[in-house]
């Protein structure tokens, strides 16, 4: 799991065994990626369809912009994004257009350029062995990543 500050530009990260992630990591690393910036947006992929991570962005004032997952609940909603229906709970008091969510989940491109532009750090299929060692390659490469954007801007 990534977050990003900008383009390209990593601000918190955490290692998952596998490819689905459970519901601390990302309460996590939103806690530590808020730490260095107070974003508007917290955009990720279905995977991050969970209420209580929404609710914790919402409470910082951070709208999450996620795939509503019908597989997470009995009772399907009618909806394209999981943050429409707490909107839709406060009724006349807040209103958001669907096209401005579509337009901030086109976002999420930005976080597999980082994953490509990491790869050129590094990121890569890693030469080592154990997890402590892989964990380790893949946070060194996303600090090259950094330390990049920050001399490319400079």
């Amino acid at each position: 799991m990534i977050v990003l500050t900008g383009p390209e530009i990593p601000a918190a990260a955490a290692f998952t065994q596998r490819k689905q992630i459970d519901e601390e990591t990302p309460s996590r690393v939103t806690h530590d990626a808020l730490a260095v910036n107070h974003p508007m947006w917290m955009v990720g992929d279905a995977a991050f369809d969970m209420l209580g991570w929404h609710d914790e962005l919402i409470e910082e004032a951070v709208v999450p912009v996620a795939p509503y997952n019908p597989r997470n609940t009995d009772d399907q909603l009618d909806i394209k994004y999981r943050v429409e229906d707490p909107i839709k709970a406060h009724g006349e008091d807040v209103h958001l257009k669907q096209s401005a969510l579509d337009k901030t989940y086109e976002h999420q491109t930005q976080v597999e350029r980082t994953i490509g532009a990491s790869k050129d750090c590094g990121l890569g299929t890693p030469s080592v062995r154990s997890r402590v060692r892989v964990e380790s390659h893949v946070f060194l490469a996303l600090c090259l990543r950094l330390t990049t954007a920050i001399d490319n801007y400079e």
